[in-house]
Parts: structure tokens; sequence; C-alpha cells
């Protein structure tokens, strides 16, 4: 995980420099200051998250440089079957965040529909299969 966590601070810190470099410029705008902000820290949290946890687990066979095919082969894990609930869940955000342009009356459907579909993926996830 250490590569992951290199390469994305690289992006941060790279974004960083463009971001001040922007700021500085005459005719910088707000908006582009504050996304670029965002980029920084969508390189920046996750990548720190990966450094932090690549110091306390031990390397992975494809992070040595002395593993042998054989350590990095049998399962690699399962992934998950489809599902309409992560869909269901981004549509009850969706509404949520549409609440504050409609009114907050629209806020109370929207958290219903983001509650139902939150327990219908853990239900899902808890039997493995279909709910």
């Amino acid at each position: 995980m250490r590569v992951e966590a290199i390469l994305l601070l690289g992006v941060a810190v790279f974004f960083a420099i463009i971001g001040i470099i922007y700021a500085l410029l005459p005719g910088h705008e707000d908006g582009g200051v504050l996304m670029l902000a965002g980029t920084v820290l969508l390189g920046f949290v996750p990548g720190s998250y990966y450094l932090w946890w690549s110091r306390r687990m031990k390397p992975r066979p494809e992070d040595r440089e002395d593993a042998t095919m054989e350590e990095g082969s049998g399962i690699i894990g399962s992934f998950p079957g489809s599902s309409i609930w992560p869909f269901v869940l981004g549509m009850g955000a969706f509404g949520v965040a549409l609440s504050a342009v409609f009114g907050f009356w629209f806020l109370v459907p929207a958290l219903l529909l983001a509650i139902t579909a939150a327990i219908g993926v853990t239900a899902e996830s808890r039997r493995g299969g279909n709910v």
C-alpha cells in the first residue's frame, strides 16, 4: 500500500503547487481555488490513510522485492454481486442535497429513501445475496 500512498500524496502535492500558483495569479477565481483545494484533499486524505496503514501492516507480496509468484496466487477476495441498493442510496443522498434547493419538505422523503437503502444494503451484505 506504500506505492498507492506515495502516488496519491504526489497528486496532492502537485495540485497544491498548482493551486498556490493559481491563487497568486491576478485574474484567479475563488471557485477555481476551492476546486483545486478539493483536489488536494482528494489526494491527501486517502493517501495519508494508505500511508498510515502501510506502516502498520505486513508488506503484501506485490510490495516485496523477494516475493515469488506462488505467494501472490490464490483467492484474492470476493467481489459483490450486482445490487440496486447503492443506486438507491445515491438517489437518496442526491435528494438530501436537493432539499437545500427545493425546500426542507423534500428532506423527509429523501432521508426515508436513504435510510431504506442503507438498511437494504446492510441486510443484503449480511445475507450474501439479493434482498
